[in-house]
């Protein structure tokens, strides 16, 4: 049993505004699912952190999601900027229950138990003034994810869709979160093509974070453990 991240899929199965007009983006979905068939196992589990899909609600989700369903493991979501098909948790897990995507879950105010671990995290922000209210929300909800992490009595491994840290900028609140809790690893995505050489791969304020938005990692789920 094995866990494994990847952010940024962008699928558009359902609607018309396929990424592999991008440089490097050519053919993804197979890239993505014949290296995903190869490497990740039905008893795995793979955190996927946002940005799963360019539908615009939820109905016109549904072939990105039934591909991502057919895939193997258990995939944990997270929600991304262009995730605009997320309506309220409890909306979601019912639609993916209708449509029996039973291999699909939500994380947002929540934690999963993976072993000696906690599964924890939420969308994040910039460091963005103003936009301050949505920056202290998303800072609420990781902090609710923490503690529903705190409650299963393991240790917490933390993953966003925007990075608390990028170049020489940090998102402080963010990052007072992370430091509260004590946490050393985090995984983000969000960053792609030129700007993943200014994102952040290693160590800084004794966390280690790691980049995993599609593109950057090959379209190949990253094996954390």
């Amino acid at each position: 049993m094995s866990l494994f991240a990847i952010a940024d899929l962008h699928l558009s199965l359902g609607v018309d505004k396929p990424m592999d007009v991008f440089p490097g983006w050519e053919g993804y979905v197979q890239k993505l699912e014949e290296n995903w068939r190869r490497n990740v196992q039905p008893e795995d589990t793979v955190v996927i952190a946002g940005d799963l899909s360019w539908a615009l609600d939820i109905e016109e989700s549904v072939e990105d999601f039934s591909f991502l369903n057919s895939l193997p493991g258990t995939k944990i979501l997270l929600k991304g900027n262009h995730d605009l098909w997320f309506s309220t948790k409890t909306k979601v897990e019912r639609f993916f229950e209708e449509h029996g995507f039973s291999t699909l879950k939500i994380l947002f105010n929540n934690a999963y138990e993976y072993g000696d671990y906690a599964i924890c995290g939420t969308r994040g922000w910039m460091n963005d003034q103003a936009e301050k209210k949505v920056l202290m929300r998303e800072c609420g909800r990781l902090r609710l994810s923490l503690e529903a992490g705190k409650k299963l009595g393991k240790k917490p491994l933390v993953f966003l869709h925007y990075p608390p840290v990028y170049g020489g900028g940090e998102c402080y609140e963010i990052l007072d979160v992370l430091l509260e809790y004590d946490i050393k690893r985090v995984w983000y995505g969000h960053i792609h093509g030129y700007s993943a050489g200014y994102a952040i791969n290693g160590e800084r304020n004794g966390i280690d974070f790691r980049l995993i938005s599609c593109d950057f990692i090959q379209f190949n789920p990253v094996k954390i453990m």
